[in-house]
């Protein structure tokens, strides 16, 4: 995940009805007596002179009580004022303070605001690079908000100190469901310190290492450790190359994670064999809904049998990208992919072998009813690929896609991209389209141009065309000029690179 993914992610929760901090606020104003309740609380047979040792403690009391009210208060504003300056504000028992560039004296600052927020269950503070080295001051608190259920040190520069530290926190945290630490280095090697504390019953549902230079032995660890972890349902360790090692122990974890729903194993350094290791996992995992293996390229030949695949009857999304595929592969694939009804999105970009073996694959798209997201860019599809695919097209059976990208596959005669447009306006709820060329090529569009125009006036839905270095004649020009000033203006053609 980019860093602007994370932030968008964050951006996109929903907001609540009230501040927390004004909750608080209200909750510490509700403990004051009303008008009265001292008085009818005193028993009338009390002796005056115990009367007498009363009225002093209770006036001393109470006005312990309105000065702790009064700190508490002008505490608040402070905390308030402090998350205003910040562009933030804690609410609905969320505190996000991801990418806010936060310094040492933010730090202690939000550290200070732990104290009014004991029903906290979301704290993120990713991408803000000061947190390394300062942990210790959050984890030393974190007995203060211990029904935390959610916490994200994504991108914090975290230190060997921090991991101990966080380990040690963690024991604190009974109720914590996701805890993300991708994009911090130092915690490859350290896993274990961190992790060790969670026993069998824990509530973790999500773990996301992604890009934390973990090593085959964190990922023995791993593998160890999910048998205990009954709840887990999104594991994330992508961009560790040197855990593809250790897939054995990781593989024979995953099949105690039947609640499993993501597995995102994406450049792993994986191999042939551990396709054949993950295989017989999948058996296990009929919750799957989500399954990356994407920039693997020593997968290659791996899925020439794959019937563990071919179980996972919810999956929604496959991403093969950038494997190595080989044509046995894709034949395989041809048997499995149909047998996945449930698929919504299906990524196989980047795998040349495509292009001479993807006719029948690409035919049998029939079977998936409600695809909606097909990115084949940069296979080397050829002309009779186009026309399978033209001919799924034409019985509708791809009536729910959305999403096309067919970019990059400059080796598309003219006859092919011609009835390609001609049964593009089938695609009513499409919304993207990409058939850019690569950045090494530049081609003169052809007469079937006038075809794509046409398919698009009758598409309701689409907003995006994605024509890079496709060169227009002078009448071509005139035409797509014509069409932008008529009511379809709201559909940007992408054609940087037109000459």
């Amino acid at each position: 995940m980019s860093r602007t993914e994370k932030k968008s992610s964050s951006d996109g929760e929903t907001t609540p009805q009230a501040p927390l901090v004004n909750e608080s606020i209200r909750g510490s104003k509700s403990r004051f007596p009303k008008a009265g309740s001292r008085k009818e609380s005193i028993d009338p047979k009390t002796t005056d002179s115990q009367s007498q040792n009363k009225i002093p403690k209770t006036i001393s009391d109470l006005a312990k009580t309105l000065t702790s009210e009064t700190e508490l208060g002008s505490r608040m504003e402070e905390n308030e004022w402090f998350l205003q300056k910040l562009g933030r504000k804690a609410v609905n028992k969320c505190l996000d303070l991801n990418n806010c560039r936060l310094t040492a004296a933010d730090v202690r600052e939000t550290v200070a605001l732990l104290p009014s927020l004991p029903d906290l269950e979301k704290l993120d503070i990713s991408w803000n690079d000061v947190i390394g080295g300062n942990l210790h001051v959050f984890t030393q608190q974190m007995h203060l908000v211990s029904k935390l259920k959610i916490l994200r040190l994504g991108s914090c520069r975290l230190t060997a100190e921090d991991v101990r530290a966080l380990g040690e926190a963690l024991k604190v945290l009974p109720e914590l469901e996701e805890l993300n630490l991708s994009w911090n280095s130092k915690v490859g090697g350290n896993l274990p310190l961190i992790l060790q504390t969670l026993q069998e019953g824990s509530k973790i549902q999500t773990l996301e290492f992604v890009d934390c230079s973990l090593t085959s032995e964190d990922g023995v660890f791993v593998g160890q450790l999910l048998p205990r972890l009954q709840n887990l349902e999104v594991l994330d360790l992508s961009i560790n190359r040197n855990i593809g090692g250790s897939l054995n122990s990781i593989a024979h974890g995953l099949k105690s994670t039947s609640n499993l729903k993501v597995l995102k194993l994406h450049s792993c350094g994986l191999s042939q064999k551990s396709v054949k290791l993950l295989d017989a996992a999948f058996r296990y995992l009929r919750e799957l809904r989500t399954l990356d293996l994407s920039c693997n390229k020593e997968l290659g030949g791996g899925f020439e049998d794959t019937a563990g695949l071919a179980t996972l009857e919810h999956l929604e999304g496959l991403d093969l990208h950038q494997c190595s595929l080989t044509a046995d592969d894709v034949l395989s694939l041809t048997h499995v992919i149909p047998l996945l009804s449930s698929l919504q999105e299906l990524d196989l970009s980047a795998n040349k072998e495509m292009g001479s073996s993807s006719e029948n694959l690409l035919s049998r798209l029939r079977f998936l009813p409600v695809l909606k997201s097909l990115i084949i860019s940069n296979c080397a599809l050829k002309s009779e690929t186009f026309t399978a695919l033209a001919s799924v097209i034409q019985t509708g059976h791809l009536a729910r896609l959305q999403k096309l990208d067919l970019s990059y596959n400059d080796s598309i005669c003219e006859a092919g991209w011609t009835i390609f447009c001609q049964n593009l306006w089938l695609l009513k709820e499409l919304t993207e389209l990409d058939i850019s060329l690569r950045p090494s090529t530049f081609r003169k569009c052809g007469q079937w141009f006038r075809h794509l125009l046409s398919a698009v006036t009758k598409l309701p839905k689409i907003t995006e065309i994605g024509m890079k270095r496709w060169l227009l004649s002078a009448s071509q020009e005139e035409e797509l000029q014509g069409f932008d000033q008529d009511q379809r203006s709201s559909i940007h053609f992408d054609h940087g690179g037109f000459q």
